[in-house]
Parts: structure tokens; sequence; C-alpha cells
């Protein structure tokens, strides 16, 4: 053979090598690129070809039937406390859009969420973004937490027209967390009065409530508001011309206010207690549990019982009575005891 002929074999076979290369290269890039994402979504998010409301509805697992039973008792009770409260009051209210601001629509699992606040929104908002977030986020704890609360990360159903509210809230899966009344009023509290980073919220309603229920207040705490103590915001609270005024803040207002579930049939009621268990599900349900996972939060900081039941030491007995009036109905509807440090009037 001549050397020409040697040196022409060796340049194909150069140019054969390259291209399988090339070739093998462009393989994994697509398979990484499928791996990632399908149609922009991410594969963690992808819609499966089951809505979550038909997996509920019609199961096609039935290692979740105790939890179905949980959630079915919690829907009843709900459903019996506004059969009750229905017929006590004569009033037939109309949702306005302002009601439906709390509701956050997940289009691509259609789901809608409502958040309450020290009830792990800032959690659930995470794993909103992550779910509605087409391959943006892949991991909640990866979202800080001030990001989760940007209102224009997320869709509220309030966005919507009037037919295309009602298509979801018929068609979508609708859940959302409740928590025991006094233990979320304090972590509120604890949150929103104690923490010095928080100056809006001194500033907002510090002042006013330290105008209105401190005795010879020093100009410092008139004009700061960053040192209220709880039997302060108590006062606030029972005081009738506060709601007279304003509706509460979110962050106070009671969860029936701001899911307004006798007017929107849930389909799952998490409650903050089981919290692991009600978001796995969930998750299940969306067919992403194998790929999110609910984040875990701080038991160290957490508000708890006992913590609370040393907050209510110092309010009065005609102050508690007052205030366990304004969450009665969250007490009763999402069947939460009256607390045994409560001294009712």
């Amino acid at each position: 053979m001549k050397f020409l002929d040697i040196m022409r074999m060796s340049r194909k076979c150069r140019m054969v090598l390259v291209t399988c290369l090339g070739s093998f290269v462009l393989v994994i890039f697509y398979f990484q690129m499928m791996r990632r994402t399908t149609f922009g979504v991410d594969i963690c998010c992808r819609k499966g070809s089951r809505t979550p409301l038909q997996e509920l509805q019609n199961p096609t697992q039935y290692q979740f039937s105790s939890t179905e039973l949980t959630h079915q008792i919690r829907r009843n009770r709900i459903a019996q406390t506004c059969q009750a409260n229905n017929a006590r009051s004569r009033k037939r209210r109309v949702l306005t859009s302002d009601d439906l601001k709390h509701l956050v629509v997940d289009e691509d699992h259609e789901m809608i969420y409502c958040y309450v606040p020290k009830v792990a929104c800032t959690n659930w908002k995470r794993v909103m973004m992550v779910l509605t977030g087409r391959g943006k986020y892949t991991d909640p704890m990866e979202i800080p937490a001030n990001e989760a609360h940007v209102s224009s990360n997320l869709k509220t159903l309030n966005q919507y027209s009037i037919p295309e509210i009602n298509h979801r809230l018929k068609n979508y899966l609708k859940f959302m967390f409740v928590r025991e009344p006094f233990e979320r009023l304090v972590s509120a509290y604890r949150n929103k009065f104690t923490r010095r980073y928080n100056t809006s919220f001194h500033k907002r309603y510090g002042t006013k409530i330290v105008r209105r229920q401190r005795k010879n207040a020093t100009q410092a705490a008139l004009l700061n508001g960053d040192n209220v103590k709880f039997e302060e915001f108590v006062g606030y609270l029972v005081d009738p011309h506060t709601q007279k005024e304003e509706p509460f803040n979110e962050h106070w207002e009671t969860v029936s206010s701001l899911c307004h579930p006798c007017h929107i049939h849930y389909n799952l009621i998490g409650k903050y207690e089981t919290l692991q268990e009600d978001a796995n599900y969930i998750l299940h349900l969306a067919g992403v549990r194998d790929y999110i996972k609910f984040p875990t939060y701080a038991k160290s900081t957490r508000t708890t019982d006992e913590m609370t039941a040393q907050f209510f030491q110092n309010i009065s007995a005609a102050f508690q009575t007052k205030l366990f009036n304004l969450y009665k109905l969250d007490f009763v509807m999402f069947n939460y005891s009256m607390p045994s440090y409560l001294k009712l009037a």
C-alpha cells in the first residue's frame, strides 16, 4: 500500500472519530436537557396524565387511605360548622375579588392553595414557585424567604375573569393549612413585634397600639412602636374600634376570613400539627413527591402550646374571653379544643 493511501485512510479515520465524538456529545446534551425539561417544564413539575383532583377522587394507590379518611373528617367538620353558622346568620355574602387574593393558582398541576400567614406559608409559597416556575427553580429552600413573598412571583385567583375563576374553583384541587388559633396569634406577635428588623410593622401597627393601649407612653415609644407588649397587642385586637377602622392584618386575621371555607369547598385541609404528612400527601396527589421535598422547619424557634400558655398568663379573664370570641369560629371549624390555660370571665 502506498504511503499516500495510508495518509488518506488516517484522515478518514480521524474524520469518522471526530464525527462520532461530536454525535456522542450531542446525545449526552440532549438527554441532559430532556431530564431537565420537557416542553419547558422541569421534570419535577411536569403535569401527569391525571389531575390531583382526579387522583384524590379516584386514587390509583391506596397506601394513603387513613390520610384520606382524616381529610374527609376535616371537610365534614367545616361543612357542619358552616351550616350551623349560616343558620344563625341571615346574611348571604358574595365573595369579592379582594377575598380571592390569598388563593395561589398552579396552572400546570391544576391546584389552588390558600395561604395563611404563620402556618408554614413561606415554605408553601416556595414549593408553589417550584411547581409553577417551569424549571426556574428546583429546590424550594434555595428560594430566599423575602423572594417567596414577592406578589409577582405567584398568580392569585383574583387576577382571573369571573368565568375563569368559576372554572378553576370547580376543577382544580383546593387546599389550605390551619393552626391552633392562639398559637398562630402568639407566633405572629413574636415575629412582628419582638424582632428588631420588622420596623415596618412597628411603624404601621406598633405606634398605633402604644398610643391606644399604653398610659404615659414615652415619646420614643410613640415614635418607634418597637416595644409592644403582648397584653397591649391583645387589647388592640379586642378593642371594637380596631376592626371598625380597618380589617385585621393578614397575620392575625382569622383563617375563616382569609380563605372563606364556607364559600369555597376545599378538598384538603392540612394542619400545622401534621404538616409533613399532609404536605407529602398533596405532593403525592400532584405527582411530584419523588422530586420535591417539603422543607422542614426549625423546631427550636417554633411557637409551641407551652410558650403560648406563658404569654397568656398576664392577660385578664375579660380580655381572654373577648379574644376567644374573636377566634371562636376557627377553633370550632378546624376542631381545636379550647386551651386548658384559658380563664374565661
